[in-house]
């Protein structure tokens, strides 16, 4: 089978294809780098061709929510338009747990878009919500840095390998859609503040970070269990400690 991951170069997409590649399936690589833009269409129907499931790990960075529903919009309506030319059989979207409970986020905005548009569109499909990958914390840090100083919220979150997630993603993309998957979550709860303290100090990185809701990223409606995955997730195995063990202390 072939299969093509959109993004296939990218966090997520790397792993989606090692795990295609084990799987005993051929990967496609979809991405700006080899030539293909979904953003623009171009090169889309080549890389689609004899392709039977496409999953689609593309991500969008926008100053509102406006914006935000237009890139993730127009990317997915051109991936799906092209699989159907192509005789894609299943589409198969990652998004994020808690999706439905956040307002105030323009990325968020943007992957409700993207999840309507598959959910009624003419591939059959699966979308899976996946909680917050374990990278993310220090990501958040970089994004609201000021001088020496960047806000982090307390959020409470589940956090996930992004190889654990690639695996899924490759493992669902063989098999049957599944239409909306249950959430997809890392072992255990974490703070995302302790998260962002613990992966800088392991890079040897200085910074004062402060717990704040103001940064930009999440607002005071995340707190709680906001962003925790339902009762009945599937969870993944490798741990927030794991992680930063190994891949935590790349800079």
């Amino acid at each position: 089978m072939r299969i093509a991951v959109i993004g296939g170069t990218g966090a997520v997409g790397r792993h989606a294809v090692d795990a295609v590649k084990r799987s005993g399936h051929e990967p496609v690589v979809v991405a700006r780098s080899r030539g293909v833009d979904a953003s623009t269409g171009a090169g889309l129907d080549a890389a689609l061709a004899g392709v039977a499931a496409v999953v689609d790990v593309t991500s969008f960075q926008a100053a509102d929510a406006d914006a935000a529903r237009r890139l993730f919009g127009g990317a997915t309506k051109n991936l799906l338009a092209a699989g159907k030319r192509a005789g894609v059989k299943h589409h198969v979207l990652i998004s994020i747990v808690g999706l439905d409970r956040i307002e105030g986020n323009a990325h968020y905005a943007g992957k409700r878009e993207q999840e309507g548009l598959v959910s009624s569109g003419p591939i059959p499909w699966t979308i899976q919500r996946a909680t917050q990958f374990h990278e993310f914390a220090a990501m958040v840090a970089e994004w609201t840095t000021r001088g020496d100083t960047a806000l982090v919220p307390p959020a409470l979150v589940q956090p996930i390998a992004a190889a654990d997630v690639g695996a899924v993603l490759a493992e669902i993309a063989i098999g049957a859609p599944r239409g909306m998957a249950v959430d997809l979550a890392g072992p255990e709860p974490q703070d995302l503040f302790d998260m962002a303290r613990r992966t800088l100090a392991a890079r040897g990185a200085s910074l004062r970070l402060v717990p704040s809701w103001r940064g930009g990223v999440y607002a005071a409606e995340a707190a709680g269990e906001v962003l925790l995955p339902a009762p009945n997730a599937r969870l993944a195995k490798t741990t927030f400690d794991e992680w930063l063990a190994v891949e935590g202390k790349r800079r």
